[in-house]
């Protein structure tokens, strides 16, 4: 049968030789309810100018608004410089390294990549990458419940909603006991975690600032758990280190974030690249892998596949994870980030970034009816209590072009509004922000 034929016989032929009568049959275990029955709307073939034209017609219907929504995915901006080192064909097309001694380009970006996290963390060691944020926190509980054997995973209520999704999936079909401990002013409440932190804890789980915006106590928690197995995976913004402490001053024996913020666009929500980095004792239970500095034997500088503790060629059974790739460009585009602002330049990103915050925060406050949900401190994000619902005024805010925030009434809280600020944001957008939410309220 010809791999090019689409005719009646050929298809007869290929549902015969799997053993089926005929297409129908072949999807019989998928829902009706769930099967398209209408037309596609496509046009009839034509030319490759048309075709471009027709393009352009449909994106120019397409709206853009300023973006003052967060909730893990950040407006932040990205240098040209970003964009055209890594659009090189090296980089863009390059696949993933199986053969070390012809990827050594790959590898040395790998290798800086994980030098440049681990300096940013002040951990010991960090991998070449996670698919995104959810599954780093997934992978890290796993680790926690292997390196521990113990099986009681304390997730806060102030986690991101789509890492706990992640964690729930990931869990799901394992003996992990997961409990949710409470908020209280939109922060972790001590006495719910004192409550639960006993002797069969494998880890907690700590965002910091957390999804709501507020800074979690990480020492007040970090001091709960002495004395007990319990490990500490502390989810991170990397942006916020540029003024924040680092993991590693808290203890944390596992660190973990999304790594968009570093010179990835938003991408309309993916792909993204989860940062993961350890203390050393855990470094040979750590997922996905890791590059490693070496020597030939004519003592020139080369670069390795090492620690693949997934054990993706050999002895799968005794693999760590199942991931076994990392988002490579990805990657190249934090390590190219990281190298063009350097610890001034992020400095910088971090302070601007809190200080529009503030100054958003402080104006909306002085609109009555409005309030910050927490008296807790902040970074770049925060959540605001609104003396309507939040979708009405999402949708409001859509119609002067600005997307106003994310509405919280999945999380029960139907008046709150989680706004982000980045270092983007102009004064001149700031103010017209605050003027639009003063207009929509009276």
């Amino acid at each position: 049968m010809s791999y090019w034929s689409n005719s009646e016989d050929d298809l007869k032929a290929m549902l015969e030789t799997i053993g089926v009568e005929n297409f129908e049959a072949l999807i019989k275990n998928i829902p009706e309810e769930l099967r398209f029955k209408g037309a596609y709307n496509l046009p009839d073939g034509i030319s490759e100018l048309e075709a471009r034209q027709l393009l352009e017609e449909m994106a120019e219907k397409n709206r853009t608004l300023v973006p003052f929504a967060g909730g893990g995915a950040y407006d932040h901006y990205v240098p040209a410089v970003v964009d055209d080192l890594s659009s090189r064909p090296e980089f863009y097309t390059a696949y993933t390294p199986y053969q070390p001694e012809v990827s050594q380009g790959t590898l040395q970006v790998m290798y800086e990549f994980q030098s440049m996290i681990c300096a940013l963390t002040g951990m010991d060691v960090t991998n070449a990458s996670m698919y995104e944020a959810g599954s780093a926190v997934a992978e890290a509980i796993l680790l926690a419940m292997g390196h521990t054997r113990l099986n009681k995973v304390l997730l806060p209520d102030t986690l991101n909603e789509r890492y706990r999704s992640i964690v729930h999936t990931y869990l799901n079909n394992t003996e992990a006991q997961i409990v949710t401990l409470p908020a209280q002013n939109f922060t972790i409440d001590p006495e719910g975690l004192e409550k639960e932190l006993d002797e069969s804890v494998a880890c907690i789980v700590v965002q910091s600032p957390n999804y709501f915006g507020f800074l979690e106590d990480v020492e007040k928690i970090n001091t709960l758990r002495q004395g007990k197995k319990t490990l500490l995976i502390y989810v991170y913004d990397p942006i916020s280190l540029g003024v924040l402490k680092p993991p590693a001053a808290y203890d944390a024996d596992i660190a973990v974030a999304e790594g968009q913020p570093l010179g990835n666009h938003l991408n309309f929500g993916g792909p993204y690249v989860g940062l993961f980095s350890a203390k050393q004792n855990l470094v040979r239970k750590i997922p996905g892998r890791l590059s490693g500095e070496t020597v030939d034997v004519d003592g020139k500088r080369g670069y390795v596949l090492t620690l693949q503790t997934r054990e993706q060629h050999i002895r799968r059974e005794k693999a760590t994870s199942n991931i076994c790739t990392n988002s490579g460009l990805l990657v190249t585009r934090a390590a190219i980030y990281l190298t063009t602002l350097g610890k001034s330049g992020l400095q910088k990103v971090s302070r601007l970034s809190l200080q529009k915050a503030h100054y958003l925060a402080d104006q909306l406050t002085q609109i009555p009816g409005v309030e910050l949900a927490s008296d807790q401190p902040f970074f770049k994000e925060f959540t605001v209590k609104l003396p309507k619902p939040a979708n009405e005024v999402i949708a409001a805010f859509a119609e002067q072009g600005m997307l106003a925030g994310i509405d919280l009434a999945p999380k029960q809280l139907p008046n709150y509004l989680l706004i982000a600020v980045t270092e983007k944001r102009s004064k001149e957008q700031l103010d017209r922000y605050v003027q639009t939410m003063r207009t929509i309220l009276s």
